[in-house]
């Protein structure tokens, strides 16, 4: 048989990144008596089989009301589709509902789940070798092993304790400037980030956008969890703050639909010059790489998404509001049992301390010890807990904090998980 040498494929088969992730799946699958604080998926039991019909047919039921025939209705589930989708219109009317975003249902490209938006953006933006992208860091591992795979240089911006620092930033920028370099654009969470938990204040956002202007940078918005604050105080997207079109939002049903569809979009309505000084969206340019890439998104799946955007009246905040109970009171919860598993004054002497988010999935503990994938395997083995080593998430760093994920469990579970996590730390503290 042929063999092939590991050293002649690309360096993205071996990305640490991906191996990271790979590696927390197989510790999950050896102990799976093990509470896992590592899950960032959502609660199973918002999720039936039967939802999957249901939603279907209510947008058919929707595609029929608009008047179209039963030969158009079955060309648009059953067939290739526009390479953008579908569900524009149905998108951007969820976006101005729930984000007072106001976009054009042309700059929404339908994709297969929002990983696939991050690649499609960072390969359009970064044209030839000496265009970067940013990121705010600690960073989401998706955005920065699409770019080891696209060959795209990510160079991060450290997180002050209080979230990305826009004055930071701009130094980034002219340091990537200094060395030859172009910054394109800077990725970040804005709400409730993946793996902080940080989220910015208005005033920061505001202050972004200017340094956007200033810098000549686009901002890659990501916004998975902006639904799930812990109150019900205002975060307006900085979509809906940009009077300059320097943002493309990036968005995903995985959290307030169910991650099994695949299906997410990108809003890209910046306008795009060629050299006879035509003009198109970006959106329209952007989908000769998604045609290339997917083809299209599946028309089954934006069916089940359409569907719920049709009963919910396009708003999200209203069909979630039994998932953001529950994943309010599991991220009390969590933080609950950290307070009561690590008393003061004692896990000052001990050196553990943690954040408190406003909301999201995630919070991160700060350990007086190494929390890597060593000590991850024994408290899998030893303490029946899992978790995320912060490593993870940064290109050099975060060798001594843990994050932990509220989302997939029932309460109960995550106050034993935490139980066992402190039997771990007091263990190696």
């Amino acid at each position: 048989m042929t063999e092939l040498s590991r050293a002649d494929l690309h360096t993205s088969v071996s990305d640490p990144v991906a191996t990271s992730m790979n590696f927390l799946n197989e510790i999950a699958g050896r102990y799976p008596d093990a509470i896992s604080l590592a899950a960032g998926r959502p609660y199973d039991g918002f999720y039936s089989v039967g939802d999957i019909a249901r939603y279907q047919q209510s947008y058919v039921d929707h595609l029929r009301a608009r008047g179209l025939g039963e030969d158009r209705v079955r060309g648009l589930l059953l067939q290739y589709g526009r390479t953008n989708g579908q569900l524009g219109e149905l998108i951007a009317r969820m976006l101005e509902v729930d984000q007072d975003i106001v976009v054009p249902a042309d700059s929404v490209m339908v994709t297969a789940g929002c990983q696939e938006a991050m690649v499609i953006a960072l390969r359009a933006l970064c044209a030839g070798p000496d265009d970067v992208v940013l990121a705010a860091e600690p960073c989401y591992v998706g955005l920065t092993g699409a770019a080891r795979i696209l060959g795209v240089e990510v160079v991060p911006v450290p997180e002050a304790p209080g979230g990305l620092d826009p004055e930071t930033v701009a130094e980034v920028a002219a340091r990537v400037r200094a060395r030859g370099k172009r910054p394109r654009a800077l990725y970040l969470v804005p709400n409730f980030s993946n793996p902080s938990g940080i989220s910015l204040p208005v005033a920061v956002r505001s202050r972004l956008l200017e340094v956007a202007g200033e810098q000549d940078l686009l901002l890659l918005e990501d916004d998975p969890y902006g639904l799930f604050g812990l109150d019900d105080e205002p975060r307006p997207a900085l979509k809906s703050l940009d009077t300059e079109g320097r943002v493309l939002y990036l968005g995903s049903f995985a959290k307030s639909c169910f991650p099994g569809a695949r299906v997410g979009f990108l809003v890209a309505d910046q306008t795009v010059v060629d050299e006879h000084g035509g003009r198109t969206l970006l959106a329209d340019e952007m989908s000769a790489i998604k045609s290339m890439l997917t083809v299209n998104t599946s028309p089954i799946s934006q069916a089940v998404i359409g569907g719920v955007l049709v009963e919910s009246g396009c708003s999200l905040r209203a069909a979630n509001r039994d998932k953001l109970a529950f994943y309010r009171h599991n991220l009390r919860t969590l933080l609950a049992a950290l307070e009561e598993h690590f008393p003061q004054p004692d896990r000052d002497d001990r050196g553990v301390r943690w954040n408190v988010p406003g909301g999201g999935f995630f919070a991160v503990v700060d350990v007086p010890f190494a929390a890597d994938e060593k000590l991850l395997e024994l408290s899998a083995e030893q303490f029946g807990v899992l978790w995320t080593p912060m490593s993870f998430f940064y290109a050099d760093g975060g060798h001594h904090a843990l994050r932990l994920s509220c989302s997939y469990l029932e309460a109960e579970q995550i106050a034993e998980g935490v139980r066992r996590l402190s039997r771990l730390v007091a263990e190696n503290a």
